[in-house]
């Protein structure tokens, strides 16, 4: 076969002369463009006809010419495959119509999985279990995810320096307002001032008027009353405690508070950060000897027995005027202590704190009733807890009509009856005569929950809070839903590193749980967002597998 490049052509093998070297320089580079353009077609060179090269039927069923006949042996095998490949296919085709009939998947795709611990060995409510609960369920997957223990270890020390700091700003502030406000702020300091003006004494023109002076503590010669000093201020108890609020912006103000043993007074401090910077510290509640405002010690004032972690500390809004407009719309203030120096409350006790007395019995009387309510409903609630929880507070709050958060027995029965947490009769009222003390037949129906359901401990809802301010940068008590998923990590759960399904797969069934807590589809509210949790919190023993629920997706 000939050839012709660049216009030159191709001699036949045995034409070919040796090649001694370049005789003369390439006149023009060789591209395909320029082949094309000079021989669109060159003559002795075929056509490549690329339709040619389709299989086609005809040439499938063509037999190569000189292929040897099989054999036998050959032959009953090809038999006995072929029979294999019809018998294997009529089965699989049976199978997969079994299955569309009976609804059910055994041959399921591992990223369509549902975590087997959810769907196995499951009690004798499985079938209150829904889809809904399973998807739920699937947040404990990241419990048993062991994270790098020195990364941990370097957060918590981080955290444990930076609380540490915070008080000491705080009780810092604390002796500087008692020890010289007091002089300071004074209003005799002003009764020469009004005196010579209401006796109409001219000033002298050579003197400065005395409400232009600048008056220093050292320059004012006042007798005040108090006769606090830092070794009497120093006896004290030091506490942090959190509002227990549906509402997002109050339930996550820092408080922290201080109990003086020298006159049995109290005072509430809010710690403020704007930035990563700027802080400041302000009174919440002054100091002041304050009293039990429900409750079997009401009217008792607060002594050092009254505080440990756990202890709810009630206040009447009335008496505070500087509280924020969202605190003073309930008539009571109710602070939960959720830590405590420990240290200073064992130096500070005495032996008469020991001695239990009859309203000790019955505080702890009243535990065992509500304990056994709570024992009684955990089993049921082991399972699908999200969804009990988090529809029992979009039930109370569509029963809410006054949005005051009160609600009387009936509506607390039929909320029972609507969500099957059966109660005996005798056991609810037994509950409802401890919770309804002040007897105007309405109780608060988050303090309902917290009785009748229970609560996780104070370590866990420290948690909760720290995720949610981090989501709540702007404090406004509710998170869009974008937010949420932006900030939401799902690449350590169980099912991700297993390859059973993707990260987006663990985030849209997340997702998909916590709207339903949602009366917003568009936002999540501090309420919400902790009855979420709190649901999950219940089928979870151990304290670390549930704050690696939290910690590890949200980063916290």
């Amino acid at each position: 076969m000939e050839l012709e490049i660049k216009g030159v052509a191709a001699a036949s093998r045995s034409q070919i002369q040796p090649f001694f070297g370049r005789k003369k320089p390439l006149q023009q580079r060789w591209t395909s463009e320029s082949w094309t353009n000079q021989n669109s077609c060159p003559p002795v060179v075929p056509r490549l006809d690329l339709g040619s090269l389709v299989d086609s039927d005809e040439d499938q069923n063509i037999i190569p010419e000189n292929l040897p006949a099989p054999t036998d042996k050959y032959k009953l095998k090809y038999q006995q495959y072929k029979t294999e490949i019809k018998e294997g296919y009529k089965q699989y085709s049976q199978r997969n119509t079994e299955n569309t009939k009976s609804n059910i998947t055994h041959l399921q795709s591992p990223r369509n999985k549902i975590d087997e611990k959810c769907v196995q060995h499951e009690e004798a409510n499985t079938a209150d279990i829904t889809t809904l609960d399973r998807k739920a369920l699937l947040q404990q997957g990241y419990a048993d995810n062991s994270c790098d223990t020195q990364q941990k270890a370097r957060k918590l020390y981080a955290e444990i320096v930076a609380t540490e700091k915070k008080k000491q700003t705080v009780a810092e502030q604390v002796m500087i307002d008692h020890l010289s406000r007091a002089v300071i702020s004074d209003p005799e300091q002003n009764l020469a001032i009004e005196q010579k003006e209401s006796d109409n004494i001219l000033p002298d023109s050579k003197i400065t008027p005395l409400r232009f002076r600048k008056r220093t503590l050292h320059e004012t010669k006042i007798r005040t009353n108090s006769t606090l000093t830092e070794n009497v201020l120093s006896h004290k108890l030091q506490f942090d405690g959190r509002i227990i609020s549906r509402n997002g912006r109050d339930a996550c103000r820092e408080l922290i508070g201080f109990f003086f043993t020298h006159d049995q007074s109290l005072t509430i401090y809010e710690y403020r950060q704007f930035g990563k910077n700027r802080t400041i510290v302000l009174p919440f509640i002054q100091k002041k000897i304050y009293s039990h405002q429900c409750g079997r010690r009401k009217g008792k004032q607060y002594e050092l027995g009254d505080f440990y972690v756990g202890a709810t500390l009630t206040f009447l809004s009335s008496d505070h005027l500087s509280l924020p407009e969202s605190i003073k719309e309930n008539t009571l203030l109710k602070l939960r202590i959720t830590n405590i120096d420990q240290i200073a409350l064992d130096s500070l006790k005495t032996t008469s704190m020991e001695q239990k007395d009859d309203i000790i019995s019955q505080e702890t009387i009243d535990r065992l009733v509500f304990k056994a309510i709570q024992d009684l409903l955990k089993e049921k609630l082991h399972k699908r807890g999200v969804r009990i929880l988090t529809g029992l507070g979009k039930y109370f709050q569509q029963l809410d009509k006054e949005g005051n958060g009160l609600l009387d027995k009936a509506d607390f029965k039929q909320a029972l009856k609507v969500f099957h947490l059966e109660v005996s009769e005798k056991d609810f009222e037994s509950a409802w005569l401890i919770m309804n003390d002040n007897g105007n037949g309405k109780v608060d129906y988050g303090e309902f929950k917290r009785n009748i359901i229970g609560e996780m401990n104070e370590y866990r809802k420290s948690f909760v809070r720290k995720a949610f301010m981090k989501l709540d940068f702007n404090k406004t008590g509710s998170v869009p839903i974008i937010n949420i998923r932006k900030c939401y990590c799902a690449k350590k759960h169980s099912q991700v590193i297993s390859g059973h399904s993707t990260e987006e797969e663990v985030k849209s069934w997340f997702l998909e749980t916590l709207k339903v807590a949602c009366s917003k589809s568009d936002e999540v509210s501090y309420g919400e967002f902790e009855d979420y949790y709190e649901g999950l919190s219940i089928g979870i023993v151990d304290d670390e597998d549930f704050v690696n629920i939290l910690r590890i997706p949200w980063g916290i």
